[in-house]
């Protein structure tokens, strides 16, 4: 047995919607028949069926394509995704130039290993290597 659900007037369901509308406007969403019914308590198909025109009207919402031609700002979410896409860029850059400046250190490392050893053998120096323990030898 089903209960008895209280159907909401047509204004509020109207006024419902246009608040949908707004909201999912700004976030770049659409609106949705499941969202609308749920802001009254409703299930899905008991909504389709008390508000037919509306739950079509919708449907006729969500199948049109946008308008080519109009002038339209980006949505929220759009601004959102452009700047995640410029961040993983950016991101990208510092990790290649992270990796070269570590290649440059390296290379600046072994040069100056080349060069201290240059220098000690054409100055003369010895180097002093710390002599086998004795301990070690005897055991």
């Amino acid at each position: 047995m089903t209960r008895r659900v209280d159907a909401p007037h047509e204004s509020q369901v109207r006024a419902a919607l246009d608040e949908l509308r707004q909201r999912a406007g700004d976030n770049g969403t659409q609106p949705s028949v499941l969202a609308l019914a749920s802001k009254f308590g409703m299930s899905n198909t008991t909504f389709r069926r008390h508000f037919p025109d509306i739950a079509q009207e919708i449907a006729a919402l969500r199948a049109a394509p946008p308008t080519p031609g109009a002038p339209s700002e980006p949505t929220r979410y759009d601004r959102l995704v452009a700047r995640n896409a410029k961040l993983k860029r950016h991101n990208r850059e510092l990790t290649e130039t992270f990796t070269l400046a570590a290649c440059h250190i390296q290379r600046i490392t072994l040069e100056n290993q080349k060069l201290r050893e240059a220098l000690e053998a054409a100055t003369g120096v010895a180097r002093l290597t710390p002599l086998p323990s004795r301990r070690s030898a005897s055991s």
